[in-house]
């Protein structure tokens, strides 16, 4: 298939004269039969897809939304279904919602519609604009991404969406990255959903917080964030200065509700595709996951979850100046220590490591950083607990 820039991959505009060429008459609306001439003067994507095919049926609603959407601001949009369906009957079931129009069912034609637009996966949708971008770009992604807003489909569209992520990671308004058309602010864990502001954030550090109840190492990591969020709040240094804001990856908003009426923070309502934006945004592929943006709206690190787990609270503000301190403040201490031990409760001589999480085998408390540990056997103590032979 030919990527960005493949002179194989130029498109011809013209799409009646396209159908026509191969046979088609007429398209077919909801309403029966339409002429070729009504997609005159409109921008035109081909939609290839198939009721047989679960991606095409969930994505095939958002397409829907967004036609109507982007028809309802007279952006004059017009979609047409190319059927991949075994037969007619699929066909029909499949086209049934749609609000656009379609080519008739026919067996081979789909096979000479996609060998002409390099279409090799469904759903895939292809643009007909000189610019519009080609299967290899994924518009379908990109419609996914950013629903209506990636209208006209092109490239330099595409371009800019990007662009506009990036100026919010790399550092702008806070109001920004958290609010969205409609919604300036954020809610409380209050089960009323109290609305706070996004402006009383600002100059303050924040906390991205990715999660989801559903995740067992979400909630896992979620008590340890709260521990060390509370040992922020509860200091005066830093009370006034920072804020966890939690953007759920919860299946439902019944979950969204459980999830975080046991967090003592922030979160982005449920329904709001802020959501979905943030996560494409800071790039986040799996969760748990903590971003700590600063007080100067730019990226401090995406890796907020490891310095939570490792330090806690004393992590904070968080930057590479702070965990240098921290590490060379664990070194030094290492260094005082012995580099190894023979201790009254097992049998076998212990040995100094600097850099492990582990549960101690006496006091069963968590453990980080330094510890007397066995290679013979899994067997662990803190230094504290260390009771050595005469």
């Amino acid at each position: 298939m030919g990527g960005l820039g493949d002179p194989a991959i130029c498109i011809d505009s013209d799409i009646a004269a396209i159908l026509a060429t191969q046979g088609v008459e007429f398209l077919l609306s909801g309403e029966g039969k339409v002429p070729l001439s009504s997609c005159d003067g409109k921008t035109i994507c081909l939609f290839f897809s198939a009721n047989w095919c679960r991606p095409c049926r969930t994505f095939c609603p958002q397409l829907v939304q967004l036609y109507n959407t982007l028809n309802t601001k007279g952006k004059n949009l017009e979609i047409i279904f190319v059927s991949f369906d075994h037969d007619e009957n699929g066909f029909k079931e499949h086209f049934k919602p749609m609000p656009w129009l379609a080519v008739p069912f026919a067996t081979n034609l789909h096979k000479r519609l996609s060998g002409m637009y390099h279409v090799d996966r469904i759903p895939s949708l292809i643009s007909l604009s000189l610019d519009g971008l080609s299967v290899g770009e994924d518009l379908i992604g990109l419609i996914e991404d950013y629903g209506d807003e990636a209208f006209p489909f092109t490239k330099q569209r595409k371009e800019e969406l990007k662009a506009a992520d990036d100026a919010k990671c790399q550092g702008g308004k806070l109001e920004d990255l958290l609010a969205h058309k409609g919604r300036n602010y954020v809610i409380s864990m209050d089960a009323k959903k109290l609305q706070i502001a996004v402006s009383e954030l600002v100059d303050r550090t924040i906390g991205l917080y990715f999660g989801g109840h559903w995740c067992p190492p979400s909630r896992s990591f979620t008590k340890q964030l709260i521990e060390a969020y509370n040992d922020l709040k509860t200091s005066t240094s830093t009370e006034q200065f920072f804020e966890i804001v939690f953007v759920s990856t919860d299946r439902d908003c019944k979950e969204f509700d459980l999830n975080l009426s046991s967090m003592p923070w922030l979160a982005i309502p449920y329904e709001d595709r802020t959501r979905q934006d943030l996560c494409r945004i800071f790039n986040v592929k799996g969760i748990p996951a903590l971003v700590i943006v600063g007080p100067d709206g730019k990226t401090i690190t995406t890796n907020g979850k490891s310095m939570i787990a490792l330090y806690g609270a004393k992590a904070y503000p968080f930057t590479e100046s702070r965990i240098a301190s921290l590490e060379g403040a664990l070194r030094k201490e290492g260094e005082a220590l012995p580099p190894q031990v023979k201790d009254i409760k097992h049998e076998h001589i212990l040995k100094l490591d600097m850099a492990k999480a582990y549960v101690c085998d006496s006091c069963r408390k968590q453990g980080k950083f330094c510890a007397f540990s066995c290679d013979v056997c899994d067997y662990d103590l803190h230094p504290s607990c260390v009771e050595p032979t005469s």
